[in-house]
């Protein structure tokens, strides 16, 4: 069974940091593009940050700029995102897709992965 796990959520204050994990079972995806993406309540889900097949490649919403940082060890093939400066906006649900097949780039929309992990929850108090 192919299967993506998100971990690493929690509670934390405003200005802190948290280190989001996604690590993958049943297959590899080590050529395709991993991202995460989050929703909070009431709203729709929204892209974060993607990361190509390499890890040479990124890219972020514009409101984490400079924040948050995704990376990837391939062999494993798991995910992070660092995330830094952690503001109330950020608190959402977090998921850590990835696409099925191989492709190129770094994907923005949801549609484009296929592999979708139950998410971790990050809440930031003021």
């Amino acid at each position: 069974q192919v299967q993506l796990v998100e971990s690493g959520g929690g509670l934390v204050q405003a200005g802190d940091s948290l280190r989001l994990s996604c690590a993958a079972s049943g297959r590899t995806f080590s050529t395709c593009p991993m991202g995460w993406f989050r929703q909070a309540p009431g709203k729709e889900r929204e892209f974060v940050a993607a990361i190509n097949w390499s890890g040479g490649s990124t890219n972020y919403r514009d409101s984490v700029k400079g924040r948050f940082t995704v990376s990837r060890d391939n062999p494993k093939t798991t995910v992070w995102l660092k995330m830094s400066s952690l503001r109330p906006e950020d608190t959402a649900v977090y998921f850590c897709p990835a696409a099925a097949r191989p492709r190129l780039g770094v994907p923005t929309s949801p549609r484009v992965y296929d592999v979708w992990g139950q998410g971790t929850q990050v809440t930031v108090s003021s």
